[in-house]
C-alpha cells in the first residue's frame, strides 16, 4: 500500500526509468553515471514509497512488472515536464546542463568548432557530450539520460523529432598513386570489386556504405576483413595499402592530412549522408534545439 504523502524524486524517476529501459542495473547506472548501490537504493525508495514493484529482479535477468509497464510513460513525461521547467528557469532558451549525444563519425571534426562557439553564444549552457554508436544514443534519448543527439538521418526510431541541420557527401579515400585518385567524375557503381574497409558493426557509416554497394549492385572486395573503431584507423589502413574507404566530405581535411592519400569525388548527385539532431517528441522544446540547429549548421565544418 502507497503511502499517501510520498514524493518520488527525479532521481528515483530516473533510476526507474534507466533501468527499465536498458534491463540491467550495471548499465542503466553507468548511464546515469552514478554507482550501482545508489542506483538500487534509488529505485528501492520509489517502490517502497509507491508500494508496488516495479522491476522484477533475479540473477539471470531484470523484468518490468505489469505495474512498471503501466507507470513507465508517466514517469518518462515527468521527467521531459522537469527538463522544461529547468529550461525555463533559464529565462533564455537553453541554458544550464546539455546532455549531447554524438556519434563518433561527426564529434571529432564538429565539436572542435560548435563548442568555442557554443560558450560564445550560449554562455549559460553547460553541454556534457556522449560520444557512442546510434543505437545507444536512441537508448539514451529515451531513457532520458540524453536531452538531445546529433545522428545521422533518418532513425526510423518511435518517440523522437528530427530537425535536419545538413548534407555531406562520401568522398573515396585510396593510396597515393592509386587510379580512381584525384577524380571528380567517379560513377557509385565504381566501387565493384574495390578493397572497401568499413567500420565495425553498429557504426551507422558501415550501414551507409554498405547499403550504396546494395544500391548501385556494388560488390566490394574483402568486406569485414579489415575493421576499425575509428575512421582515423581506417584511414591509416588505407594509407598503408590494404584498401579504399569512404568517409564524410567533413573528415576529409583532418583524417587525409595523416597520410600518403588521395581522394575521388562522385559525380553528381553524390551519395552522402544527413546530420540531424533528434530529441524526444515529448520534450516540448523544439524551439529552443532550433536555435542549437542554427547554430550547428553555421560552424559545421565545410
Amino acid at each position: 500500500m502507497s503511502d499517501q504523502i510520498y514524493q518520488p524524486t527525479l532521481s528515483q524517476l530516473r533510476a526507474f526509468v534507466a533501468v527499465a529501459e536498458y534491463r540491467h542495473f550495471g548499465t542503466a547506472a553507468a548511464r546515469l553515471r552514478v554507482s550501482q548501490p545508489t542506483l538500487s537504493q534509488a529505485l528501492a525508495a520509489l517502490e517502497h514509497g509507491l508500494g508496488l514493484q516495479l522491476i522484477e529482479r533475479s540473477t539471470r535477468r531484470v523484468l518490468v512488472t505489469a505495474a512498471g509497464l503501466r507507470l513507465l510513460p508517466q514517469a518518462r513525461a515527468t521527467l521531459d515536464a522537469a527538463d522544461r521547467f529547468l529550461a525555463s528557469a533559464t529565462g533564455d532558451g537553453l541554458g544550464g546542463t546539455l546532455r549531447l549525444g554524438i556519434i563518433p563519425t561527426v564529434a571529432p571534426y564538429l565539436l572542435p568548432a560548435l563548442l568555442p562557439r557554443l560558450r560564445e553564444h550560449m554562455p549559460g549552457l553547460l553541454p556534457q557530450v556522449v560520444e557512442d554508436q546510434t543505437a545507444r544514443l536512441l537508448d539514451g534519448l529515451r531513457t532520458g539520460v540524453l536531452d538531445v543527439a546529433l545522428l545521422a538521418l533518418p532513425t526510423e526510431a518511435p518517440g523522437v523529432r528530427e530537425i535536419e541541420l545538413y548534407f555531406e557527401e562520401f568522398v573515396l579515400v585510396t593510396p597515393t598513386g592509386h587510379e580512381l585518385g584525384g577524380r571528380a567524375d567517379l560513377p557509385p557503381a565504381a566501387l565493384d570489386a574495390l578493397p572497401l574497409l568499413l567500420l565495425d558493426e553498429g557504426h551507422c557509416l558501415r550501414d551507409q556504405t554498405l547499403e550504396l554497394c546494395r544500391t548501385v549492385e556494388a560488390h566490394p572486395g574483402s568486406v569485414g576483413d579489415t575493421r576499425a573503431a575509428s575512421l582515423a584507423t581506417v584511414v591509416q589502413c588505407v594509407a598503408g595499402g590494404l584498401g579504399v574507404t569512404l568517409i564524410p566530405e567533413s573528415a576529409v581535411a583532418a583524417e587525409t592530412a595523416r597520410g600518403t592519400l588521395d581522394t575521388a569525388r562522385f559525380t553528381a548527385p553524390a551519395p552522402g549522408r544527413t546530420i540531424g539532431l533528434v530529441f524526444r517528441s515529448s520534450t516540448g522544446r523544439r524551439d529552443d534545439y532550433e536555435q542549437l540547429a542554427a547554430l550547428i549548421r553555421e560552424y559545421r565544418p565545410r
